[in-house]
């Protein structure tokens, strides 16, 4: 039906129709599949939470003397310096050592790498301490200093793992509550945690592939960014419905952009009580209309994704892939689900409402010829990818 090319002229001379996920499943409900997909160019989808695999390259410039930065921390948070000499890469969920959060259990963890990378985006200033064994070209072997986003050099947000394609359904048989990434689970299935944005998350609106890859242009924490490789645990060989749709965790992208452009609106240090920290980080992507079953896919409902309700006190911490049940995201959405006879209230870490703003944004973005859509280098495997490894424990080299 269409091309890259063709929707991109389109944009260009402001004729292209753009809807969000949303408007698009009411339009095929007014029209039709096949009359609605002759009309829609690009879907916009987005997603807005908690991602952990996340994190940015930052680079300082050289002090004078120069320093050769072995052991580099922000606001008391260590960034890895096993790079070049004034080179770091401050990850989304490193904790002070000294945080006082940490001393008590359940934990508050107030502060971390994320909130960082917040502080940065705000303008912040931010307390850069750095140790180094000293070299003869680098002969300085501490710094104590205050740096703020716009005397680095360069701060690239660049996220390993992004965007992940469905995901667990959290819950906890035990007596006690318990305290996981998914949030505070209440004792004897007293709720149940997830974290998707459903119809409107964007690999699940593009479930085989199709138009995500290397090279996707992405609206990313409120600038452009990029699709840069499939992401970590990238793992598509799983068990799918009659869609096409994985019934769990499957797809995952690595993206990158310019940190000194975005938002703290949509890039959120966050405290995870008795887990630790994060980045809640908000991704854009839209989808070329290019055929009708990609249309097919970009209008699936809440009601036709499903995900696996596991339980975190006893299946996920030991690796058992036992799933107490499956429930759909419309159900979810309506706050309650059964969990072996029980109601159990449910609560969503990924905020829907942001989720469509962003989608809004990224769709009035490409309305306007701001944004165009780019071809990928080359697709997000799908069929050629390893099934999910586990760590297996052995006591001999092979």
């Amino acid at each position: 039906m269409r091309t890259y090319q063709d929707i991109n002229e389109k944009i260009r001379k402001g004729e292209a129709v753009i809807l969000t996920a949303e408007e698009a499943i009411e339009l095929v409900a007014s029209k039709g599949l096949k009359a609605a997909a002759k009309e829609v160019d690009v879907v916009t989808t987005a997603t807005f939470g908690p991602m952990c695999s996340s994190g940015a390259f930052l680079n300082f410039g050289h002090s004078k003397p120069k320093i050769k930065m072995q052991k580099c921390w922000l606001n008391d948070v260590e960034a890895y310096g096993g790079l070049a000499a004034v080179d770091v890469y401050l990850g989304a969920t490193q904790i002070p050592d000294n945080d006082p959060a940490n001393s008590t259990y359940p934990g508050k963890f107030e502060y971390g790498g994320g909130h960082v990378i917040q502080d940065l985006i705000e303008g912040k200033d931010v307390l850069l301490k750095a140790t180094s064994y000293g070299t003869d070209c680098y002969p300085r072997k501490d710094i104590e200093t205050w740096v703020n986003i716009d005397e680095i050099n360069e701060a690239i947000l660049t996220n390993p793992r992004n965007g992940y394609q469905n995901y667990n359904v959290a819950t906890n048989s035990s007596t006690k509550s318990i305290y996981t990434y998914l949030g505070k689970l209440k004792k004897n299935f007293g709720n149940a945690t997830y974290c998707s944005a459903g119809q409107l998350s964007p690999l699940l609106k593009d479930p085989h592939y199709k138009t995500i890859g290397i090279g996707t242009r992405i609206w990313l924490g409120g600038t452009q960014g990029y699709v840069y490789w499939n992401g970590t645990q990238h793992a598509p060989i799983t068990e799918r419905n009659e869609l096409g749709i994985p019934k769990g965790g499957a797809g995952t992208i690595a993206v990158v952009g310019d940190l000194k452009k975005m938002s703290s609106e949509f890039i959120r240090g966050t405290s995870m009580t008795g887990y630790g920290v994060t980045l809640s980080v908000g991704i854009g992507v839209p989808i070329p209309i290019l055929n009708e079953d990609i249309f097919r896919n970009a209008v699936a409902t809440d009601a036709d994704i499903t995900a696996p309700i596991i339980d975190y006190a006893t299946s996920y911490p030991n690796r058992d892939p036992g799933v107490l049940g499956e429930v759909s995201y419309a159900e979810l959405k309506s706050g309650t689900i059964t969990i072996n006879g029980k109601d159990v209230p449910t609560a969503s870490l990924s905020s829907y409402s942001k989720a469509v703003r962003i989608a809004n944004l990224l769709k009035d973005d490409i309305k306007k010829g701001d944004f165009l859509l780019s071809e990928p280098a080359q697709l997000l495997p799908e069929h050629d990818a390893n099934k999910f490894k586990p760590l297996n424990i052995r006591g001999e080299k092979r």
